[in-house]
C-alpha cells in the first residue's frame, strides 16, 4: 500500500522520470489512487481491465474513465513502452524476442509452439546470480530484478508476434533469472495474471521454475496455485554443487525434505528438471539414485537435452543414452518425459538465453 497522499504524488510527479508505471502497482495501490483522486472504487477495476485485459499502452486509451481521472493518471503515472529490439525466428516456429527496457537493459522471452500448445517462456530478471554452469544466462551475472510491469509486459509484446489463430496456452517462468529471487514482483505479476480483475489466466497454465530457494518455494505454494518446477540436475551433492552452486546452501536432502512438506494441491506434482550432461550426471547409476530420491514424493521428471553455448564446458548426452536413462526411471515407477529442444538454431532453447546488448553486435 502507498503511504503518499494524492498531493504528494502530484509533487513527486513533476519530474517525468519519477512517475511510476501503472503496471508496477498492485490492485490495492490502484484502489488507493482512485480513492485519493476522488473517484468511485469501481474505477480501479476499470483501470485494471484496460491494463491487463486490453493491454493498452496509453492512458488516453482508457476511454470509459472520466477525463479528470485520465488527466490525474497522466500527470502522475505512465505506461512504459516495451520495445522489441529484435525478433529471431527458428525453423521449428519458435520465436525469440530481444526486449529493451527503459533503462537500456535487455532481456529475452521466447514463444514456443508445439502441437496444440503455445508456451511463453518468460524472464524475471535481467541476468541471473545463481551461477549454474549449464546456463548461458549465468554468464551475464545479475544486472537487476525486473519490475512487475516489465515481467507482465512480455505477455503483451509476445501477443503482437503471434500468427493468426495462435494463442498462448501456457506460461513458464523459465527464462532469464531466478523467479523466486525476485519474489515480491513475481507474486504481484502472478496475481495480475490469475485474478478476475486481471488477465484471468488459470493458475494450472502457469509454471514457476526455481533452482531451489527453499523458503520462497514454501511461500509460493502458500500464496498461489501455480505449478512448481525444481531444477535438480544431479543425484549427489558433489555433482550438484559443481554445476548448481545453490546446492552448497541448500543440499539435495534438505531440498527434497522441503519438497515433501510443500502444500501441493490435489493431483498436483512437482516437476523436477534434469539437464542431461554427458559424463557428468547421465549414468545408469544416476538414474537409479534418482528413482530412490524421488520415490517418496509426488514427482515427475523432465529430462532436458543440454543446449550448447560458447564456453559452456559441457557436452550433451546423446538421445540413446537419454532414452535409456528414461527407461530406468520408468522401470522404477517414476513418470519421466523428454523435453525436445526448441529454437536451438536461434539460441532460444533451454539454457541458451543471453541478452547482454546482443542487439549491438
Amino acid at each position: 500500500m502507498m503511504s503518499e497522499t494524492a498531493e504528494q504524488v502530484r509533487e513527486s510527479a513533476s519530474e517525468p522520470s519519477l512517475r511510476r508505471d501503472l503496471r508496477d502497482l498492485s490492485f490495492e495501490e490502484l484502489e488507493k489512487i482512485v480513492a485519493e483522486s476522488g473517484e468511485q472504487p469501481y474505477r480501479a477495476r476499470q483501470i485494471a481491465h484496460w491494463l491487463y485485459r486490453r493491454g493498452v499502452d496509453s492512458i488516453d486509451a482508457m476511454r470509459d474513465l472520466p477525463a479528470a481521472l485520465r488527466a490525474f493518471l497522466k500527470h502522475n503515472f505512465k505506461i512504459s513502452p516495451f520495445a522489441v529490439a529484435a525478433v529471431h525466428r527458428s525453423g521449428d516456429g519458435t520465436r525469440k524476442l530481444l526486449m529493451r527496457l527503459a533503462d537500456g537493459e535487455e532481456i529475452e522471452t521466447v514463444i514456443i509452439p508445439a502441437d496444440s500448445r503455445v508456451t511463453l517462456c518468460m524472464s524475471s530478471q535481467a541476468g541471473c546470480a545463481m551461477r549454474c554452469g549449464f546456463c548461458a544466462t549465468a554468464r551475464m551475472g545479475l544486472h537487476r530484478n525486473l519490475t512487475a510491469g516489465e515481467i507482465i509486459g512480455q505477455i503483451f509484446a509476445a501477443r503482437l508476434e503471434l500468427a493468426e489463430g495462435e494463442e498462448i496456452t501456457n506460461y513458464v517462468f523459465m527464462g532469464m533469472g531466478e523467479p523466486l529471487a525476485n519474489y515480491p514482483r513475481l507474486l504481484q505479476t502472478l496475481r495480475a495474471m490469475t485474478s478476475p480483475w486481471g488477465m484471468g489466466i488459470s493458475p494450472r497454465r502457469i509454471t514457476v521454475s526455481t533452482v531451489g530457494l527453499l523458503p520462497m518455494m514454501e511461500r509460493l505454494l502458500a500464496d498461489t496455485s501455480v505449478n512448481l518446477a525444481v531444477s535438480l540436475h544431479a543425484t549427489t551433492d558433489e555433482v550438484r554443487s559443481r554445476i548448481a552452486p545453490i546446492n552448497q546452501r541448500y543440499p539435495i536432502r534438505q531440498l527434497l525434505d522441503t519438497c515433501a512438506k510443500l502444500p501441493l494441491k490435489r493431483r498436483s506434482r512437482i516437476t523436477f528438471e534434469y539437464v542431461m550432461l554427458s559424463g557428468v550426471n547421465d549414468s545408469p547409476a544416476d538414474a537409479r539414485r534418482l528413482v530412490k530420491l524421488l520415490a517418496p514424493l509426488r514427482a515427475k521428471v523432465n529430462l532436458i537435452f543440454f543446449n550448447p553455448f560458447e564456453g559452456a564446458g559441457f557436452s550433451a548426452t546423446g538421445r540413446p543414452a537419454v532414452e535409456a536413462f528414461q527407461a530406468i526411471l520408468h522401470k522404477g515407477n517414476l513418470t519421466a518425459t523428454i523435453r525436445e529442444s526448441r529454437g536451438r538454431d536461434i539460441a532460444a532453447a533451454c539454457g541458451q538465453l543471453y541478452a547482454e546488448h546482443r542487439s549491438a553486435d
